[in-house]
Order: C-alpha cells, then sequence, then structure tokens
C-alpha cells in the first residue's frame, strides 16, 4: 500500500520548493501578470513563458538561475474540469530554470531529493519517465538516483520531447509521477492510469534547436525548465482525492456549498462537479480582474465573461437563485493574498466587476428562460415531442442556458431534448475555437527568432534624439530575412538603434524616413517584437542592404501631435480622478497624430456637467504650464511615490517615471511634451459606454484641434447654406424639420392602412363558404406587413367565424403572409402560427405566432401564388 507523507498546507508548499531553491543559488521572481507580454499567447499559460526571450536568446538575463510559483490560465479543457481529477483553468506552477547554468544532472538530483527528502514522498510511491532516446537521462535515474529499471519507462515524442513550435529550442523531457497503488506491482505499468497515477513534476531539458527540415543541433547554451503543480503536489501530501478538495480551493466550495444549503460530501455527482466548477473558476477570475483584465466579448475580456457566466450558471444548477459571487470570491481572496497581495489590494474592482457581470447574465438567464418558453410553445404546436438540438445549443451558447435546465425544463413539460444534436453544434464551436487555442508559440516570428542568436537588441534613442545614423541588421520582405531589397518594396528593417518610438501603452509608432547613399524609404510604422525594434515602410528610392550605413529620421510634425495626445490622457485620468471618482482605473487607450482615446472603469455615464469640468480642468493645467520631470527609478520607489500604472504594462525592476508635480506622476515609457503649455489646448469629442463597467472619451489636443475645427466650421457651413439659414439658426431649424418628418411619417402610415382596408373590402364579395365558415384567401399588391396585418383581423371581424389568409409583396425581394384565425377554426385543430409558418416555407422563408393570428415572411415572391393556392386547398380540406 502507499505510504503517505507529512501533511502539508499549500502555502507551506510554495514557501518550501522556493525556499529550496532560493538555498541552490536561484533568484526567487514574482509571478508574473496573467496579460503575457508575448502577443501571441492570449494569457500566461506556463511558467516558462515569462522567460521565453531568454530561452530565445533575445534577452540576457540576470540571473543564471531562478524559481518561481508562476500563476496560469488554461481554458482549453474547460469542459473537463469538475469531471477529472485534475483538470483547472487556474493552477500555480512552481518551477526552477537554469539559464545556460547547471543541466540533467543537477535538474535531476534536486527533482528528487525535495521529492522525497524534503516532501517526504516514498521513493516506493514514484515512477519517473524519460523520452524514448534519451540514455543520459535514463542513466542518471537508474546509477545516480537509484531508480529500479522497472520504474523507469521510456515514452515516446509525443510524451516526452518539448517542442516550442515547428522550429525553434526544444528537448527531452524527464517526469516523476506519484504512483497510488504501488502494492499492484512494476509489471506492465501504464502511466496513462489516471486512478493509479498522477505527473506531478516536469524537467524539460531544452538542448536543441530545431531547423525548418527538422534537424537538430546542440544549443550553445542549454537550459532547464521544469514544472510542478502546485495542486497536483497538494493533493498528494494532504491526501484527498482530487485537486479540489486540497486547503487551495475546498474552503471556495464549501462557502459555495453553505450559500446553497448543502453538504459537498453528501452531494451527488452532479452537484459536485458544479460545486469543483465555482472553485476552479473564482480563482482565475479574482487573479484575471486584479491584473486589470475587464470582461468583453472578445480576447482575455470575453474568457474573463465566460468563466464569470459559468459559474452564475452551476450557482442555479445547485439551487443558489440571488446573485452569491462575491461572497466566493471574498473566500479566494483570502486563500491568496498572503501569496498575490494585489487580490486584496483590487478587492473593490474585483467585486464590483463580479457584481455587475453576475446581475447582467442573470437578466439573460431570464431572457433564455423566457425564450425556451417560446420554444416548448412552438413544439407543442407542430405536435412534436422533442426540442431540436440547435435550440438547445442557441439557448446555451447565446444565453448561456444550462443543457441540463433545458432538459429538466422540458421533461415537465413532457418532452426530450436531442442532445446528440446538441452535442454536433458544441463539436462544431470546438472545431471552430481551434484556430483561437491557447498554445506557448515561441517561433511566430520565424525569421526574427532565427536573427536573434546574430544580431543585438534595438538601442532607442527617440526621448532625446529626433535622428541617428544606424546601421541596417535585418531586412525582412513578408516575413521572410533577405540581404536586400529593391525600391517599390513593402519592407520590414531592424535598426541597431533608432530614434523612432515603437507602437507601445496605446501611443502609436513613429513615423518618418530611413536615408542613405541613393537610398529612401518611407517609415509608416514601428513596432517592437522582443528587444528588436521593426520598422514598417516603403523603400522609395535605391537599394537597400543589411550592413548599410543610413540615418534614421523621425517626422517631428507627428511627434509632437503624439506628444500632446499623450501627456493629454495623462492630464485626463488626473481630472477623471479628481472630479469623477479617485477610484477611476485605465482600461486602454490609444495615442494618435490626430486624436486620442481614453478608456476607463466607471459603472455609470458621466453627466455632461462632469464632462464639461474635466475639460476645463485639463485645460486649466495646461494653461498653467507644469513642466515635465522624467526619471527612472526603482519600481518599488515609483509606487511609493504614488505612480499610477498604465494598464497592460509590463515594468522591469526599474521604470519610467512621468510627473507634473502636483497635477499627475504615472509610470510611462512613452513620449511627451517637456511642458504642459506645449499641448496648446484639450478638447472632448464624446463621451460613450462601450462595454459592461467601461466608458471611453475621445479628445483631441494639440495641433490636431485646428484639424477638428476646420472639419467642423467646413460641416456647419455645408449645412447652413443648404438650410439657407445663419449657423446659430440650424438647431432650430433642424428640429423643426424634424418634427415636419414624423407629421409625414404618420400620415403616411395611416394612408397606407386606409389603402389596404379599401382593397381588403372588396375581398369580401369572394369570401368562400366552406362547411359551416368562411375563408379569404387572396394577394394584395404593395402592402406593407402591419397594414396586411390590419387588413387580415378586419376581414376576420367581418366574416365572424373563418379563416383569412393575405399576401403581399411589399417590396422587391420579400414576401409577406398574414392568417387570422376564429375560434371556431381554431377548435377544428388549425393554429395560425403553425399554419402560415408551413405556408411561408414555399416562399423560401418561416414564421408564427398566436392561434389566432400570425405573420410570416418570404424571400422568392415568384412563389406566393402558389403558397396561397397551397393555403386555399389545406383550408378547405380542413375545414369542409
Amino acid at each position: 500500500m502507499s505510504s503517505n507523507p507529512q501533511y502539508l498546507s499549500g502555502n507551506e508548499i510554495r514557501n518550501i520548493f522556493l525556499d529550496f531553491f532560493a538555498q541552490r543559488n536561484h533568484q526567487i521572481l514574482p509571478s508574473a501578470s496573467l496579460v503575457p507580454e508575448d502577443p501571441t499567447v492570449l494569457l500566461t499559460i506556463a511558467g516558462m513563458l515569462p522567460f521565453k526571450p531568454i530561452f530565445l536568446g533575445q534577452r540576457t538575463p540576470e540571473f543564471k538561475r531562478a524559481t518561481t510559483s508562476q500563476k496560469c490560465i488554461r481554458t482549453n479543457d474547460i469542459e473537463n474540469v469538475g469531471r477529472t481529477k485534475r483538470h483547472q483553468t487556474f493552477f500555480e506552477m512552481l518551477g526552477n530554470f537554469s539559464f545556460g547554468d547547471y543541466f540533467k544532472e543537477q535538474a535531476i538530483a534536486w527533482g528528487w531529493e525535495i521529492s522525497t527528502q524534503v516532501f517526504g514522498i516514498s521513493p516506493q510511491n514514484l515512477v519517473v519517465s524519460v523520452f524514448k532516446d534519451d540514455d543520459e537521462a535514463f542513466g542518471i535515474w537508474r546509477d545516480q538516483i537509484g531508480v529500479p529499471i522497472a520504474r523507469i519507462k521510456r515514452l515516446g515524442e509525443d510524451d516526452n520531447f518539448w517542442v516550442s513550435g515547428p522550429t525553434g529550442p526544444c528537448g527531452p523531457c524527464s517526469e516523476i509521477y506519484y504512483d497510488f497503488h504501488p502494492e499492484r506491482g512494476d509489471e506492465n505499468i501504464d502511466l496513462e492510469d489516471d486512478s493509479r497515477f498522477i505527473e506531478f513534476y516536469n524537467l524539460v531539458f531544452m538542448q536543441y534547436n530545431r531547423d525548418a527540415s527538422g534537424n537538430l543541433t546542440p544549443l550553445q547554451n542549454k537550459n532547464i525548465d521544469t514544472g510542478m503543480g502546485l495542486e497536483r503536489i497538494a493533493q498528494i501530501l494532504q491526501n484527498v482525492p482530487n485537486n479540489y478538495e486540497t486547503d487551495l480551493i475546498f474552503p471556495i466550495i464549501q462557502t459555495a456549498a453553505e450559500i446553497a444549503g448543502i453538504d459537498y460530501h453528501s452531494s451527488d455527482e452532479k452537484t459536485k462537479v458544479s460545486l469543483k466548477v465555482i472553485g476552479d473558476h473564482i480563482r482565475s477570475v479574482v487573479h484575471m480582474i486584479a491584473d486589470e483584465i475587464r470582461a468583453s466579448n472578445v480576447g482575455r475580456g470575453y474568457v474573463l465573461r465566460r468563466l464569470i457566466r459559468r459559474v452564475v450558471r452551476h450557482g442555479r444548477l445547485i439551487g443558489i437563485s440571488g446573485e452569491f459571487t462575491t461572497q466566493v470570491a471574498e473566500t479566494a481572496i483570502a486563500l491568496s493574498e498572503s501569496a498575490y497581495p494585489n487580490v486584496r489590494q483590487r478587492e473593490a474592482a474585483i467585486k464590483a466587476e463580479l457584481q455587475r457581470e453576475e446581475s447582467n447574465f442573470l437578466r439573460t438567464l431570464d431572457r433564455g428562460e423566457k425564450l425556451l418558453e417560446e420554444i416548448i410553445q412552438e413544439v407543442k404546436q407542430r405536435g412534436e415531442t422533442s426540442i431540436s438540438g440547435e435550440s438547445a445549443f442557441t439557448l446555451y451558447d447565446t444565453y448561456g442556458f444550462p443543457l441540463e435546465l433545458t432538459q429538466e425544463i422540458a421533461e415537465e413539460n413532457n418532452l426530450t431534448v436531442d442532445e446528440a444534436g446538441f452535442n454536433a453544434e458544441m463539436q462544431k464551436q470546438v472545431e471552430r475555437a481551434k484556430a483561437a487555442h491557447e498554445t506557448i508559440d515561441l517561433t511566430v516570428q520565424g525569421s526574427l527568432d532565427k536573427l536573434a542568436e546574430h544580431i543585438h537588441a534595438t538601442e532607442f534613442l527617440g526621448y532625446t534624439q529626433p535622428a541617428t545614423t544606424a546601421k541596417v541588421e535585418a531586412i525582412l520582405v513578408e516575413g521572410v530575412s533577405q540581404e536586400e531589397a529593391e525600391a517599390g518594396t513593402q519592407v520590414q528593417i531592424v535598426l541597431d538603434k533608432t530614434p523612432f518610438y515603437a507602437e507601445s501603452g496605446g501611443q502609436i509608432g513613429d513615423r518618418g524616413y530611413i536615408s542613405g547613399d541613393g537610398i529612401v524609404v518611407r517609415v509608416e510604422d514601428v513596432k517592437k517584437e522582443s528587444d528588436f525594434f521593426v520598422h514598417f515602410g516603403r523603400i522609395e528610392r535605391g537599394t537597400l542592404r543589411v550592413g548599410d550605413h543610413v540615418t534614421a529620421q523621425i517626422d517631428p510634425a507627428c511627434r509632437r501631435r503624439a506628444q500632446a495626445n499623450h501627456t493629454a490622457t495623462h492630464l485626463l485620468q488626473a481630472a477623471l480622478k479628481k472630479i469623477v471618482d479617485d477610484g477611476i482605473s485605465q482600461a486602454g487607450s490609444l495615442v494618435s497624430f490626430d486624436r486620442l482615446r481614453f478608456d476607463f472603469n466607471c459603472p455609470r455615464a458621466l453627466t455632461a456637467e462632469e464632462v464639461q469640468q474635466i475639460e476645463e480642468q485639463v485645460n486649466t493645467w495646461i494653461a498653467e504650464a507644469h513642466a515635465a520631470k522624467v526619471e527612472v527609478l526603482p519600481l518599488a520607489e515609483a509606487k511609493a511615490r504614488g505612480a499610477v500604472a498604465m494598464f497592460g504594462e509590463k515594468y522591469g525592476e526599474e521604470v519610467r517615471v512621468i510627473d507634473f508635480p502636483s497635477v499627475s506622476m504615472e509610470l510611462c515609457g512613452g513620449t511627451h511634451v517637456s511642458n504642459t503649455a506645449e499641448i496648446g489646448v484639450f478638447k472632448i469629442i464624446s463621451e460613450a459606454g462601450v462595454a459592461s463597467g467601461v466608458r471611453r472619451i475621445e479628445a483631441v489636443s494639440g495641433p490636431a484641434i485646428l484639424d477638428y475645427l476646420n472639419l467642423r466650421d467646413k460641416v456647419v457651413k455645408d449645412l447652413s447654406d443648404r438650410f439657407k439659414v445663419k449657423p446659430e439658426e440650424l438647431p432650430d431649424r433642424i428640429t423643426s424639420l424634424q418634427s415636419e418628418l414624423r407629421t409625414s411619417q404618420k400620415e403616411l402610415e395611416t394612408l397606407k392602412v386606409q389603402l389596404a382596408i379599401a382593397k381588403s373590402d372588396s375581398l369580401l364579395q369572394t369570401a368562400e363558404t366552406v362547411g359551416d365558415s368562411k375563408i379569404i384567401v387572396a394577394q394584395l399588391e404593395d402592402v406593407d406587413p402591419e397594414s396586411l396585418k390590419t387588413a387580415a383581423e378586419r376581414l376576420l371581424q367581418k366574416i365572424g367565424n373563418g379563416a383569412v389568409v393575405l399576401g403581399s409583396v411589399p417590396e422587391a425581394g420579400k414576401v409577406s403572409i398574414v392568417a387570422a384565425f376564429s375560434s371556431e377554426v381554431n377548435k377544428k385543430g388549425l393554429q395560425a402560427g403553425k399554419f402560415v409558418g408551413a405556408i411561408a416555407k414555399i416562399c423560401g422563408g418561416g414564421g408564427g405566432g398566436r392561434p389566432n393570428l400570425a405573420q410570416a415572411g418570404g424571400r422568392d415572391p415568384s412563389k406566393l401564388p402558389e403558397a396561397l393556392g397551397q393555403a386555399e386547398s389545406e383550408l378547405k380540406s380542413a375545414l369542409a
């Protein structure tokens, strides 16, 4: 039987791991943000991700050895969360890293030492795996560590060879597994058996570089990248059946269970799954919001919104009817704050975002329930017994309505749900989402990564120099490295130094020229990839070659505009904090040459008075001519002074501080005016909501003000000429025209109805008696749907017991059909909604409505006579 090691809490495990490697000369580094520097990855999904530039040789490490506890989020297996023992969206990866220092022998020895001697796991409970061709690692485990050969398993490339992508750094892996049942013996060990084994420590030996042909060449500097899942090792050391019942997650589950009035241990499996989902997802949500991610319908914001909605949905499934997410979040914050203090610092923002999203989603769920009621009625009207998989998936995907809830309500109405059809729709969505699947891809920049070993990081001189001489380090054409490029070619250029600001922190890249002996390149944009500034442009004259010495010159007019707008965003944020709410924080920005955009977290719209006060405050600061004070300070000192961090920015140990004393102080790498007076003037163009709890202000400043005023002046002059009034009379004139237009529209609608009635009255003579009812089936020319409906109701009122079906072609390519049935006709089994929907299919459309009155549409007017003929035939057959 397995022997259980001494119990350790999750916090104790984390601290012991970090201290173990700190004692072995590893620098303890803080967890990086969940918003990665790497633009190719949506969220931080592995402990090694923050060290990508070092592994690629693009950045020189400050330390040869490092250790971290990195918070990570992965959502590619989200449907397995709560259903397996170990799938989670949020997890902590304990890691130790060597950058060209120690390698396999030392990494393996320390991995074994911390597992057996420090955490006290019996060697009898451990099995290791190595890559099938890695005899070196096999020998270390066998000869130096003493692991029996039967407990060292050789695995293939899919399991034990780590690659960064089709090309780039790669190498074999070695993994340590915990064996829950060593008494079953060493024969036929299957590491895929989740009931017996769990992999908790992975050692990656990054020793090769793979080229496009698949050839492996040894790296000059071999690296170690390891990962020990905190939740997995906690499951082992705490002797619990799954990751969720560790002290890292279970207190959250208990909080949710108490709110629902249930007990976790005595609950059925479905309830336990829901509680586990809540426990896992709320950890993700808390840390994402703490790292400045806001719920939205795109990117990281969509991941956050989806996780919050899953929490709310599973809360509903276990019987929680009201809002509860902030209560479970409080438990998650308390569990995490010792290791991640920012969750407590951001507590108010976390709870506000959760409350807002939960409240909105509960309303969405209510709409889903109403839609389900309509679907059930339609299914019953059609005489069917099952809700389609497509309808159930629409409820799930659009309204967040759980399949289980749809099935439960359907069962109450003696209906079933096409679960196979639902799963087919779900699979289609999975396939659509594969393109956005989270992976670690270290070679997206392809050619730049290959060049990284041969060229140095770009030196940026643009804070003080508008121009510089430079050397062409690399030329890329359509992403492919070239030695030279001719006139007319769109190129990407890397220089050894540059005055061009690269797009960052919301500020767009500089424009300008790169010139040399007979060479002119117009630079249209500049972006930063790792430590390289990439100049995007077009060669206008000459042939540019790698190694050329050139002059790089920014466009000073564009730079001045960008500087004015960037400083104006700082003043704008300071004004918002002063006038609206000191707790306002940035949620995004754009600084371009012609305007600025500032997104901020605020649960309500600003009043017109507040907008005016903000504008006046910014202009007051501009007029006061505050001089800029720019310093490079240690991050801790900058924060202690009260510097505001910009949304989405990553900061090193030292930061650049832009300070306009007594007005604004922010951490910022952008370009700014040296004195607020250089901005000239500031004008807010608009204030509006862009997402739940996020507002946006658009404004102009500096030289861009003249462009804005010229455009406004041109529009006003044009309108004055057209309406033949003075500019100041335009509002009254437009109001008068709007009033006239509304009156005319009402008169037109009245005339349309009167015309339809006049046309329909002539149809009374065509009413045909069938049985004890009368029917009228006819086509009216050029009648809009609303008037057609009025005409049908009027005719039915006049004939009494009967059925009226009218059709029209209100405009090219559109068909409108209305059915009005008396209660006597309904009693004979005819429902207007079902009837008209089937008839409309002939015209390539559909529709429905109440049993006594329904409308439908179509796209093929040529089929309208056929459809009406079919309607007449069916009515006669049913009523005869």
